[in-house]
Order: C-alpha cells, then sequence, then structure tokens
C-alpha cells in the first residue's frame, strides 16, 4: 500500500504540469474510449449484475449498479461536459498590496492525492476520476466490492488513455487491497493521502470519519424531507413529492419523509395516496395521518431510516413551524424541500433548514452535480467545511498565497 501510494503521490506533481487545454484534450480521449470501449464495458458490468442476482442485492442496489450503452453514454457525456468548464487551478482568487509593499496573490491549487471510498454505481469511477483529473488531483479509488468488475474496466480504459498519452497509470487507480484492513491502511496514509471522501452507508461513514488520520469530507446519508404547505398548490405538490420519491428512489437525493400541513391534510392526503398507489410506494404514517389513510404505522427509527427504496413515511405537521422542528431533528444535512406560495413562509423555511440544499417548490432530486451545472460530482457533502452539497470541481481545490516582494525584511 505505501509503494503503490508513493508512486500516486509522486505521479501528481506531473499531473501539475499539464495545462488546461492538454487536461481537457486527455479528459475528451477518455470520453470516447468509454464509448469505444462500451461493449467491453458492457460484459464486465454483466459479471457484477450476475453475482448481484446470486448474493440478492435490494432492487435499488442493482439499479445503481447497471450499465447499459445508455449510462455508459451518460458517463462520457459528464465526462466531457466536465472538460468544457473552466480551469479551476491557478485561478487568482483575490490579491492586494500590504502597507510593507508586498503584492500578494490568492491562488487556487489541486489538494493532491485523494482517496474516494464508494459503493455500487460503477459511473462514480469515471466521474470523479474525470473531476480530479480536472483539478489536477490524482485520485485513489476503492469502489465496492458489487462493482469490482465494472470499476476495473472502466479504470482500464481511462489508465489506457493516460498511458497513450505518456502520462503514469497511477493517475487514476484502484487500491490494491480493497479489504477493510486495505481501507483502514488507506485512511491512516496521511503522508501521502491528502484527502479522504468516503461515500456510502452509515456504517462506512462512521467507521472512517472515527478511524482516519487523513482529512476526511463525509457524503452522509440523505434522509431528505418535502413539506407540503396550507398555501401550496395541491397539483403542483403531488408532481414534486411523486418526482422526489418515485423517480429513483435508490439515490441519496429522494424524499424520505413527506411532511403535510395539518390545515390542509383532509383534503390532501387522500389525493397523495392515490398518487403513490398508482405508483407501488409502500405508505407508512403517523396517527394524524392514519385518521384520514389507509397507511401501516410509522416510529422514529422509521423517520431515522434511509430507505433508498420505494417507501415512504408521512407526518402530519402543525405548519411550517412543525415541518422545520421534525427535519431538526430528523435531516441529515442533505436536501430539504417546501412547497408553498407564499414567500414568507418560504423564507422562514429557507433561513431555518441547515441542510446543504433547501428547495421551494422544486424536486430534492436535483442535488446533483450534474443538475447544478458541475458536470458531475465525487459526492455531495453533509460537512460544513470544506466543501458543502454537491462536490465538483472547485470543491476539489484548494489555494496558497503567493507573495511578491523587492526586499522587504520585517
Amino acid at each position: 500500500m505505501e509503494q503503490f501510494l508513493e508512486e500516486a503521490k509522486a505521479a501528481s506533481r506531473i499531473l501539475n504540469g499539464l495545462s488546461g487545454s492538454e487536461k481537457n484534450r486527455i479528459l475528451k480521449e477518455m470520453a470516447a474510449a468509454l464509448r469505444e470501449n462500451s461493449d467491453d464495458l458492457e460484459s464486465a458490468n454483466a459479471k457484477d449484475m450476475a453475482d448481484g442476482n446470486k448474493n440478492k442485492l435490494t432492487a435499488a442496489l442493482m439499479d445503481r449498479l447497471f450499465l447499459d450503452e445508455s449510462r455508459i453514454n451518460a458517463m462520457a457525456v459528464a465526462i466531457e461536459e466536465i472538460a468544457a468548464l473552466k480551469e479551476p487551478v491557478g485561478r487568482v482568487l483575490d490579491g492586494w498590496v500590504t502597507e510593507d509593499g508586498l503584492k500578494i496573490e490568492k491562488v487556487s491549487i489541486p489538494i493532491g492525492v485523494i482517496g474516494i471510498i464508494y459503493e455500487s454505481r460503477p459511473n462514480v469511477t469515471s466521474d470523479t476520476a474525470a473531476l480530479c483529473f480536472k483539478s489536477a488531483n490524482v485520485c485513489v479509488l476503492k469502489g465496492g466490492k458489487e462493482a469490482e468488475y465494472s470499476n476495473r474496466a472502466i479504470a482500464k480504459v481511462l489508465q489506457d488513455v493516460l498511458e497513450a498519452n505518456n502520462l503514469p497509470r497511477a493517475l487514476v487507480s484502484l487500491i490494491p487491497d480493497s479489504s477493510r484492513a486495505g481501507v483502514d491502511k488507506l485512511i491512516k496514509m496521511d503522508k501521502y493521502v491528502d484527502l479522504i471522501i468516503p461515500r456510502g452507508g452509515a456504517g462506512l461513514i462512521k467507521h472512517v470519519s472515527e478511524n482516519a488520520t487523513v482529512s476526511v469530507v463525509k457524503h452522509d446519508k440523505g434522509q431528505c424531507h418535502t413539506y407540503i404547505d396550507k398555501d401550496a398548490k395541491i397539483e403542483n405538490a403531488i408532481k414534486i413529492a411523486i418526482n422526489a420519491k418515485v423517480q429513483r428512489p435508490g439515490v441519496c437525493n429522494s424524499m424520505e419523509t413527506l411532511l403535510v400541513d395539518s390545515a390542509i391534510a383532509k383534503e390532501t392526503l387522500p389525493k397523495l395516496k392515490t398518487a403513490f398507489d398508482a405508483e407501488h410506494t409502500e405508505l407508512k404514517g403517523c396517527v394524524n395521518t392514519q385518521a384520514v389513510i389507509d397507511v401501516a404505522d410509522v416510529s422514529d427509527a422509521d423517520f431515522d431510516t434511509e430507505y433508498l427504496a420505494n417507501i415512504l413515511n408521512i407526518k402530519v405537521v402543525n405548519g411550517v413551524e412543525g415541518a422545520i422542528e421534525h427535519v431538526v431533528r430528523f435531516g441529515s444535512g442533505h436536501s430539504e424541500a417546501i412547497i408553498t406560495e407564499n414567500i414568507s413562509t418560504a423564507e422562514a423555511f429557507l433561513n431555518a433548514i441547515d441542510a446543504a440544499a433547501v428547495y421551494v417548490n422544486a424536486s430534492t432530486r436535483f442535488t446533483d452535480g450534474g443538475a447544478f451545472g458541475f458536470g458531475a460530482e465525487v459526492g455531495i457533502s453533509t460537512n460544513k467545511l470544506h466543501a458543502r452539497g454537491p462536490m465538483g470541481i472547485e470543491g476539489l481545490t484548494t489555494y496558497k498565497f503567493k507573495i511578491y516582494g523587492s526586499g522587504q525584511v520585517r
């Protein structure tokens, strides 16, 4: 592991020497190579899917794991979008002259070597590799064992492009020991690794956060809520709620709990049930919800569960204050939404909720690097420092001060 990471650290110096135009050209070649090798990638993915069926993975995990020509093309498009973004490295963020005549510039620079630990989704391999390459960072990847064949195949395609451009394969690499012991070594290698980004289940996040000596940016669970206020347009509210839960239930920005203002519960809950029944959503509700519609019991444990499945909690609350109180208690700092036509109520919700993304009259499913215009993301950070929300190339940079003098001493 140490030799592997030493090579990664050395490769970062080579990457720092590439111009923005060179990086963009190579990224476009990576995108083209993914399309050209689509058949090989689908074959590798078929092995993972077969293993997934054998190991009885959930439908949500199988959906996240699956690759076809369309999804591979989407991976290539994401890389092309990243190539089209403005150059993140070497930008002068600020500048001034001190009383002593020193000219100081605050300049963006890469973080260095970034370890990314993730589960299930093989497109994360190409997305994170491209984002790191664009921002002049070396990425050390540890994907989930359920996507092992797919991740290896994708990494090989990207590494072959690097090699064709006389660049070290170590710029994009999978860790040699993907066991739990290997991960434990990686997260303590602060001599070589500058940042760890874990994205996955609560157990993984907790383990990495508690045991790493390398700095960590957490990409924690998405305990997302949507609140339907008494001043909402009900048709809009139902459309948004259905999208937030059903469009892709197995992802972190999908809604897990729907909050409904008590002032409109009797009118709205039957309409919501009809809409969700049509989507085969399993509904759980509080006592006040059950007084209006026939749904299963919901518990505090359910309110704290990220289902990643077509299951939804419903709770009737006393206005926006009740909604805020519930979100403060159970939210994970990911994405929260209010549906209302009342500007004052919307602003009260926006200001009170401490989450990476807070929406008015829109689905939480938009919390995504591509949807935000970042091309892709290395994850959605629930940290407050140094990056928050969809973490694109700017989140993969830090800065240093360049100071120009003319003989000054202090």
